[in-house]
């Protein structure tokens, strides 16, 4: 099989044009003519608009994702499936920084970080490269009469819809898109109306690389329509899927129609346990960021801190101390450590579990409050926040906020903490 490559400028998403989807190696408006836009959640600026694909559009991709996977992309070996995927890393090198900006304008992550996770993504793609010519089954033993020899193969599943949140748009359409190609798979990609701007991007690498057409996809939409009808569509033969577990439910019912595969990553209340013998001076950095970074917009943020009784209100002092120091403003900024929360929406989530800490009769150590000063008035900022008193059964304390806000509990033996620590809905 051989693989064309021809050298692509990518198509700068932030310069406020409309963008089409991707849809079997053509860019495509939705059926409907209809559009979204997106905006810079540091200066709510309209930063482009995409077409607000629906079920027709959908449709579309799947039948290309078919057609590619019955035809050209099934003669494709596990070596060239291997050396496309290497080609891709090197482009994702390549190209690095515009996906970093791409990534920071269109969702709100500081610079730093998205330019941080490049070893982190393109490490995922060479890895995913290695899986091509690593996938095999075995030979298994057995005990029946006569000469019979039992064995497994593992076969390309299909078509493989996957649907990916705002949070970090690169690093999730990798998960997705890396281990599909390097299986045998095809994609319809759905990323999410918050943040599409850059799987967008991710194409333009796809075709540069040489992917065939139909074998990625990428449907703009939003999760109601071009999610659920991704969902749904009995020739897709299994979704991935991350995000919150509300939709996580949603889209286990909708794939019941085919009993199609499901593999999903939903939320989290994660725990952090600090004792009293810790280095505090390594300690408090560490549990701020485990929810400041990415304004607590991360799956994993460590939102419930567990401090040990007898350190605890020093802890949560200094806590606040560097809560206060850190730089907050636009993420396009190098200096910049908190961007902004990636929509009106999500700030206005955010606002109602502040209220709901205090109306509880939990402590406001320091933040809780958008954040009006100057230029920051235009986008969605909220202050690191930090809350004391909060008991086990309140809500900030129990749900997945995804906003800039740390849960102080003490806890007197580590027993205790680890069992508090598993008493949520998230285990």
């Amino acid at each position: 099989m051989t693989i064309v490559q021809a050298p692509v400028a990518l198509r700068q998403p932030i310069d406020g044009r409309h963008r089409q989807m991707f849809v079997d190696g053509a860019w495509l408006d939705a059926r409907s003519g209809r559009i979204m836009e997106t905006r810079n959640p540091a200066t709510g600026a309209v930063i482009a608009t995409v077409p607000r694909g629906d079920r027709d559009d959908i449709e579309l991709a799947v039948a290309a994702a078919r057609r590619a996977f019955d035809g050209p992309w099934s003669r494709y070996k596990p070596y060239e499936r291997q050396v496309l995927l290497l080609r891709i890393a090197d482009l994702f090198e390549k190209h690095w920084e515009e996906i970093s900006r791409s990534d920071t304008t269109d969702m709100g992550m500081p610079i730093v970080r998205t330019r941080a996770n490049r070893n982190r993504v393109i490490g995922m793609l060479r890895y995913y490269a290695g899986m091509a010519t690593s996938l095999h089954g075995e030979t298994i033993e057995n005990s029946l009469p006569g000469e019979i020899v039992s064995f497994t193969r593992k076969e390309p599943v299909g078509v493989v819809g996957a649907i990916i949140p705002w949070n970090a748009p690169t690093a999730a359409s990798i998960w997705k898109i890396g281990p599909a190609l390097a299986a045998g798979c095809t994609v319809v990609l759905k990323p999410s109306e918050e943040a599409p701007l850059t799987p967008l991007l991710i194409t333009d690498i796809m075709n540069e690389a040489g992917v065939p057409p139909g074998v990625v996809n990428i449907v703009t939409g939003t999760g109601a329509e071009a999610g659920a009808a991704l969902s749904e569509h009995m020739g897709v033969d299994k979704i991935v899927f991350t995000g919150s577990t509300a939709t996580g439910q949603s889209i286990v019912r909708a794939s019941a129609g085919n009993l199609k595969r499901v593999s999903l990553e939903l939320g989290g209340k994660s725990p952090v346990i600090v004792c009293a013998d810790a280095d505090l001076d390594r300690a408090v950095p560490v549990a701020a960021m485990s929810v400041f970074a990415n304004s607590g917009q991360i799956c994993i943020a460590g939102s419930r801190l567990f401090v040990e009784r007898s350190i605890h209100d020093e802890f949560v002092e200094r806590l606040a101390v560097y809560a206060k120091g850190l730089r907050i403003g636009d993420g396009i900024d190098p200096a910049t450590e908190i961007g902004p929360l990636v929509s009106e929406k999500q700030l206005q989530r955010v606002a109602s579990y502040l209220e709901a800490g205090t109306a509880e009769g939990a402590t406001l150590v320091t933040g809780g409050e958008r954040l009006m000063e100057g230029a920051l008035a235009a986008g969605n900022f909220v202050a690191p926040t930090v809350f004391a008193g909060v008991s086990d059964d309140m809500r900030i304390a129990r749900e997945e906020i995804f906003g800039p806000v740390i849960s102080a509990l003490p806890f007197d033996t580590l027993d205790e903490a680890v069992e508090r620590a598993n008493n949520t809905p998230y285990g």
